[in-house]
C-alpha cells in the first residue's frame, strides 16, 4: 500500500484554489465587499502561480470579471467559500504521485445550513483534477492543521476535540485518523485557537503556522488587554517543550501584532498569520492600520527570499477568516529531480 503524507505548504505549488463568495446570509451587507477582497486575494497569489476560482453556477461571469484574465473561473455547485476547509487536503507518495483525502464538512458544528454541497466539493474537484481520492469518515477542515512536511502536524484541542465535529472519536482515535491519512508520526496538540473564533471553534491557523521545518510562527499578542493574551502565552509553552517527527526543538517566532477594526458596526480582528505561501511569496491579510507594515516585517523575516504581499482583507475576516482560510494549494505531483 502507498504511504502518502501531506507536504509542507512551502511544497512547490501546481496552483491554487479559491472559491467565490455565494452564502449572502452570511456576508450580509458586506457580500459585494467580500467578493472585491477575495478578487483581490486571487489577483495577488495569480503573481506567483495559476488560481483556479469555483463558482456557482450563473456566478462565473461576475467572478471574471472581478478577477481578471490571470485566473481561471470554473462553475461548480457551493454552499460556501471557504476552500481551505471543505476543499480536499492533497498528499504525496513516496515517488511524488498525487492523492486528495477527502474528509467529512459539516460546516464548522451545522453552524451555517446547507452544507451537503460543500461535503461533496472535495470529491467533485478531485475527479475533475484527476487525483485519486482517499475517503475519510472523519470531519475535519484544513484550518484546524498545520505541518512541516516531515511528519509533524500542529492542532488545538479546542477544535478538535469540539463535540461539534466527531463526538464518537476520542482524542488517541482522532490523532490516529491523523496520522493515517496524513501521513504523520508527530501530532502537537495546542490548548487554545483564538477565543474569538466561534466560526470555526479555534482553527490553528489562527495561531501558528509551519514556516520551515522545526520552525513556527505564532500569534502572540503584545497587549496585555487582548482576549488571547494569556492564552497564547500557554500556547507558546506548549511548543516550547514540543519535539517534531525529528526530535528537534522547534524554533518559535513571536507574531505580536494585532489589529482590529470595524466593519459594518462589527469590531472584527484581521489576523495576520492567516497567510498563505505561494510559489516565491506570501500573501498576508491586512487592515489597513499602521500595525500592517511591522506585522509583514515579521512574516518576511520568517519567510526569507519569498516576496510579502500584503491585501487588505477586513470583510474576509468579518466573515470569519482570512487569506489562508480562503485558499487550498495544490502541490505539484511529480517535483522535479
Amino acid at each position: 500500500m502507498t504511504t502518502f503524507r501531506m507536504p509542507a505548504e512551502w511544497t512547490d505549488h501546481e496552483g491554487c484554489l479559491m472559491a467565490w463568495p455565494t452564502r449572502a446570509e452570511l456576508w450580509g451587507e458586506t457580500l459585494d465587499g467580500a467578493r472585491r477582497e477575495y478578487a483581490e486575494v486571487a489577483r495577488a497569489i495569480s503573481a506567483f502561480e495559476p488560481v483556479t476560482m469555483v463558482a456557482c453556477p450563473g456566478q462565473g461571469e461576475e467572478a471574471r470579471a472581478r478577477c481578471g484574465a490571470g485566473v481561471e473561473v470554473v462553475e461548480l455547485p457551493i454552499d460556501d467559500s471557504w476552500f481551505r476547509d471543505s476543499g480536499p487536503i492533497f498528499v504525496l507518495g513516496p515517488e511524488g504521485e498525487r492523492a486528495g483525502v477527502d474528509f467529512r464538512f459539516n460546516a464548522w458544528g451545522r453552524k451555517h445550513h446547507p452544507y451537503d454541497t460543500d461535503d461533496r466539493i472535495a470529491g467533485v474537484l478531485l475527479d475533475r483534477l484527476g487525483v485519486e481520492r482517499i475517503d475519510s469518515r472523519m470531519i475535519l477542515e484544513g484550518g484546524a492543521i498545520t505541518v512541516d512536511g516531515e511528519g509533524t502536524l500542529i492542532t488545538t484541542e479546542q477544535c478538535l476535540l469540539h463535540p461539534n465535529r466527531n463526538p464518537g472519536m476520542s482524542k488517541a482515535e482522532i490523532e490516529a485518523e491523523l496520522v493515517a491519512r496524513l501521513g504523520v508520526s508527530t501530532v502537537i496538540w495546542l490548548p487554545h485557537g483564538g477565543l474569538l473564533d466561534t466560526e470555526t471553534d479555534g482553527h490553528v491557523d489562527g495561531v501558528c503556522a509551519f514556516v520551515a521545518p522545526g520552525k513556527v510562527v505564532v500569534q502572540l499578542p503584545s497587549d496585555p488587554g487582548h482576549p488571547d493574551y494569556e492564552r497564547m502565552r500557554e500556547n507558546r509553552a506548549v511548543l516550547e517543550a514540543a519535539v517534531d517527527a525529528r526530535g528537534r526543538r522547534l524554533e518559535i517566532i513571536d507574531l505580536p501584532q494585532s489589529a482590529f477594526v470595524d466593519v459594518d458596526g462589527k469590531e472584527t480582528e484581521v489576523g495576520y498569520l492567516n497567510f498563505y505561501i505561494a510559489n516565491g511569496g506570501v500573501v498576508v491579510p491586512v487592515a489597513g492600520v499602521p500595525q500592517d507594515e511591522d506585522a509583514l516585517a515579521v512574516i518576511a523575516a520568517a519567510l526569507p527570499g519569498r516576496k510579502v504581499v500584503g491585501v487588505r482583507s477586513r470583510v474576509i475576516a468579518y466573515g470569519g477568516g482570512g487569506v489562508h482560510c480562503i485558499t487550498q494549494q495544490v502541490p505539484v505531483a511529480r517535483p522535479a529531480a
